[in-house]
């Protein structure tokens, strides 16, 4: 029985798939036109295969941090070259045009909180919205820094609310946390000049955080993709970091061949069965799809919110609901792609430069994570045996830290104190 019906998901997902990938192929001539009359700088899509060694080599310096990842140009589609743009439009466009480039595009919300992180440009250099905790006043305590790093589709909040709030009076007068809006998402700077990229982002975070507050040593906390950045950051870093928590991490050796593209189908699988996995899976593989759901919802956050607030009979919505559209099309897409799938090519070097400082590395993840896969946390403990790994339990993705945020932010003082 259950062969069969695997077998029915099976030829339905391919089904599905292809007809997918013949609407995202209409798509991007709808796109194409409408950007053309309604954006003064169109950026072009990535509707063409792979490119060639060269292009490859044009993308991030032979594979560097700086690079796209090769899932934006190796998706397979039925449709994929069918006079689509090329590839290199793209990238060629973001790179000649650094800075410039409409913000937020016609089909990016322009509501004030989206962008207000406009009205600083000019002023120097751009940061990324900061939340800081400071310390209880009047302490003779050594003060512990703390870097937050958020995951996808989410903000400081996870943090602010969650965390912050539950520091146990011994740790208030001892810890300074820092929490920041990653760029593209919350109210942090969303330029479409940008590709995203995991050294784009390490770059925002050292710029706003480490080099802004002076900071020599730090502990860092981070979410799902989160974790990825911060071990970028402390790589970098390596003699400054006391330690570092990630909490379910999307974690895939970059030992195996085509690293980047077997995370991509690790983490959104083309099926249509779980509902979330086929949902991750649309907005992963389909770059006009995805715009399309991000122009109905993003772009009209405002209108959905206040559709809430009447449903729910609340004034306020809880952040962690309102988060999920706080960012552009652009800004989501490329994070994906160029953190999350890119990033795995960089994961074992970055882990190798924290075992050789003998960075104290926490690793926790519940046991009902239907996100990211257990064994990328067991993994990672295989690939960092000094490691210290927790599997919580009956824990999903999010409620890891939310179903029990004083027990979390007990765990996280415990390891804070003991580096």
């Amino acid at each position: 029985m259950r062969g069969a019906t695997e077998s029915i998901i099976s030829a339905a997902s391919i089904l599905v798939f292809a007809i997918l990938d013949f609407v995202d192929w209409a798509l991007c001539f709808f796109y194409r036109f409408l950007d053309s009359v309604l954006d003064d700088a169109s950026v072009p899509c990535y509707c063409r295969s792979r490119g060639s060694r060269e292009e490859q080599r044009f993308l991030g310096d032979e594979g560097g941090e700086g690079g796209i990842s090769e899932t934006l140009l190796g998706r397979r589609s039925l449709f994929r070259d069918l006079g689509s743009f090329a590839p290199m439009d793209t990238i060629q466009a973001l790179k000649e045009k650094k800075g410039a480039g409409r913000s937020p595009r016609w089909s990016d919300c322009a509501c004030p909180t989206c962008v207000s992180w406009q009205h600083l440009q000019g002023k120097g250099e751009e940061t990324l919205h900061m939340v800081v905790k400071e310390p209880s006043p009047a302490t003779q305590c050594v003060v512990e820094n703390v870097i937050c790093i958020h995951g996808f589709l989410s903000s400081s909040s996870i943090w602010e609310e969650l965390v912050f709030p539950n520091l146990s009076e011994a740790a208030k007068p001892r810890t300074r946390m820092f929490a920041m809006d990653l760029l593209g998402f919350g109210k942090s700077p969303k330029p479409a000049a940008c590709l995203y990229t995991t050294e784009e982002h390490i770059a925002m975070i050292e710029r706003s955080v480490i080099k802004h507050f002076n900071l020599d040593s730090f502990h860092i906390v981070a979410h799902s993709m989160g974790c990825i950045l911060a071990l970028g950051l402390a790589a970098k870093h390596p003699k400054s970091v006391k330690s570092i928590t990630l909490v379910a991490p999307p974690y895939f050796s970059s030992a195996k061949d085509d690293a980047s593209h077997n995370a991509l189908n690790k983490l959104a699988k083309r099926t249509i069965w779980p509902p979330l996995q086929f949902a991750s899976s649309v907005m992963s593989w389909y770059e006009h799809i995805g715009r399309t759901v991000c122009f109905i919802l993003c772009s009209n956050h405002s209108t959905w919110e206040s559709f809430m607030k009447l449903l729910t009979w609340k004034s306020n919505l809880p952040r962690f609901m309102t988060d999920v559209t706080k960012h552009t099309h652009h800004s989501a897409w490329h994070t994906m792609h160029n953190v999350l799938c890119g990033g795995a090519k960089f994961a074992d070097k970055y882990l190798e430069a924290l075992q050789a400082e003998g960075v104290l590395i926490k690793i926790i993840q519940g046991t009902k994570d239907h996100v990211v896969p257990l064994e990328c946390s067991s993994s990672l403990k295989a690939r960092a045996p000094a490691a210290q790994l927790q599997f919580i339990h009956g824990a999903g993705h999010i409620s890891v830290i939310r179903n029990r945020r004083k027990d979390f932010t007990r765990d996280l003082e415990e390891t804070w104190f003991s580096a």
